[in-house]
């Protein structure tokens, strides 16, 4: 089977842990940690994506901290807002080449303007060690 015909789909975390953008800085930290992520999308009441809080979000809350003595704050404070997304259908191959384009180390899933899931490097190594 060619690596180019197997889809992001395949590959995908569809179970995915969400944060809220009202949350406390520390709680997201500690679901990150508790959950063994390093990364996680925040969705708004309505379960839409407005935006990615990941371990360098955490890093940067922690500079602030360290500076201004106060680690309070919410997750839309550090999140990053512009969040980039792949479709199930896309090919592994395309999504490889993405990721070696991008700083990224996951990138959200989404189909119809919905989260149907999430995608890591470690996915894409996965598929490749199905094929080889």
């Amino acid at each position: 089977m060619p690596i180019s015909s197997i889809k992001v789909r395949e590959f995908m975390t569809t179970q995915v842990i969400t944060l809220r953008p009202d949350m406390e800085v520390m709680k997201a930290v500690n679901i990150l940690i508790d959950h063994g992520i390093s990364g996680a999308p925040v969705v708004d009441e309505l379960g839409d994506v407005v935006g990615m809080f990941t371990e360098f979000d955490c890093i940067k809350a922690a500079l602030h901290a360290g500076y201004h003595e106060d680690m309070a704050g919410t997750v839309s404070e550090v999140m990053v807002k512009d969040v980039e997304s792949v479709h199930p259908d896309t090919s592994i191959l395309d999504l490889a080449q993405r990721f070696v384009n991008k700083p990224f180390r996951r990138f959200l899933v989404m189909k119809d303007e919905r989260m149907v899931g999430m995608i890591a490097r470690r996915d894409v190594l996965k598929a490749l060690r199905k094929i080889y």
